[in-house]
C-alpha cells in the first residue's frame, strides 16, 4: 500500500470532507473491506489474533494485523497484552464499538434484503 502525500488534492479533499460530515467520518472509521467483518466477530466475544484469522476467511495476516492496529487508534477495539510465555494478545470490542452493533444489525438485514431483491431482478 502506498502512502499518499499529505499535500496532495486528495488527501486535503479527504481531510476536509471527514471534519465536516459525521457521516463520512463514521464510515471512514469502519469502512474497507475486513474492519466490519473483524468488529463482528469480536461482538459477543474476547478473541486472540489466531482465533480472529481462522474466523475471518480469506484475510491475511498482514492485514489483520495492519486492520487490527486501525481499530485499536480509532478507539474501536481494545488490545490486551498479557505478560506470559508465550506472549498472550487478546482482542475485544470497545464501549464505543459496543454502541455500533445494533446500527451494523440493521445494515447487514438491510444488505439481505437489498441482495434479494436484485437477486429476483
Amino acid at each position: 500500500m502506498g502512502k499518499r502525500k499529505e499535500n496532495s488534492t486528495n488527501s486535503y479533499n479527504e481531510k476536509t470532507i471527514i471534519e465536516r460530515c459525521d457521516l463520512t467520518y463514521a464510515v471512514c472509521m469502519i469502512g474497507g473491506r475486513w474492519k466490519l467483518l473483524i468488529l463482528c466477530k469480536l461482538e459477543n466475544e474476547t478473541l486472540r489474533f489466531s482465533e480472529l484469522r481462522d474466523r475471518i476467511e480469506g484475510i491475511t495476516e498482514r492485514m489483520l494485523t495492519l486492520q487490527l492496529r486501525e481499530l485499536e487508534k480509532e478507539g474501536l477495539v481494545k488490545r490486551t497484552v498479557y505478560a506470559q510465555v508465550p506472549p498472550r494478545v487478546e482482542y475485544e470490542l470497545t464501549e464505543i464499538a459496543q454502541e455500533l452493533v445494533p446500527i451494523w444489525s440493521q445494515l447487514s438485514d438491510w444488505g439481505s434484503k437489498h441482495r434479494k431483491t436484485m437477486a429476483t431482478d
